[in-house]
């Protein structure tokens, strides 16, 4: 559903402020930037400590750039494929934060931010995403930097095993499935989205108003079966 609140083309260009917030993986981050720089950025790589540092760390930003949750133009996430409860509790927050203050929400692929973490630390212009889906299985999604030094997919993200993700990989493999898969290509198993690579997507959809109402805030999982028990799914 298209946002139809108190913001107008006029005002993005020339006032644009976002939050964006991470936390569809093990770790939390979360910044604030505007139409040119990354005015806060905070990062917790605590495994699972999301939901005692997202609300603190928000809070953080908003003051040392004081900011007023009403400033913003909009509030950018990670949507998924991740952790289930990663992408939930990103999810449940920005639409609770974008609900109360009349803000439309961003939702941005964790695959996609991987890419442009590749991007942004190697130069990387082509890769293929690669995210530990658990139970022997991968996210993947194949991407290709644009004009606008925005990665942006060549295909659809799909829940592949290991051995369909080695048939499939396009380019230089990253994230934290290249290890899970035997890859031909050069891999960096070391890449990781932080909160910056969603602000960077989110800027150039909020140049262009691409922003959704805050009840579309959704998650997207990938996987079937996404509500079953954590241990059901074998994850840790």
């Amino acid at each position: 559903m298209e946002y139809h609140g108190r913001h107008f083309q006029s005002e993005v260009g020339l006032c644009m402020k976002l939050l964006a917030l991470e936390t569809a993986n093990e770790q939390c981050s979360v910044s604030i930037v505007d139409e040119d720089q990354t005015l806060y950025f905070q990062c917790d790589p605590r495994a699972k400590a999301q939901t005692q540092t997202i609300l603190p760390l928000i809070e953080q930003g908003l003051q040392e750039t004081q900011t007023e949750l009403t400033d913003l133009t909009a509030i950018a996430f990670s949507r998924g494929p991740g952790s289930f409860s990663g992408v939930r509790i990103n999810a449940a927050v920005t639409q609770a934060l974008a609900w109360a203050n009349d803000l439309p929400v961003i939702p941005v692929s964790t695959l996609q931010a991987l890419a442009q973490a590749a991007y942004r630390e190697l130069g990387l212009r082509e890769v293929t995403a690669v995210l530990d889906a658990r139970m022997q299985e991968v996210y993947m999604a194949s991407y290709q930097l644009d004009d606008q030094n925005i990665m942006k997919a060549i295909d659809e993200e799909k829940m592949l095993d290991y051995v369909q993700g080695a048939t499939y990989q396009k380019f230089t493999i990253i994230g934290s499935g290249s290890a899970l898969i035997k890859a031909d290509l050069e891999s960096y198993p070391q890449i990781t989205a932080h909160a910056d690579d969603i602000a960077t997507i989110a800027r150039a959809l909020a140049k262009k108003q691409q922003w959704l109402s805050a009840e579309m805030a959704l998650p997207v999982y990938l996987r079937d079966n996404a509500w079953k028990k954590i241990a059901d799914q074998g994850k840790p």
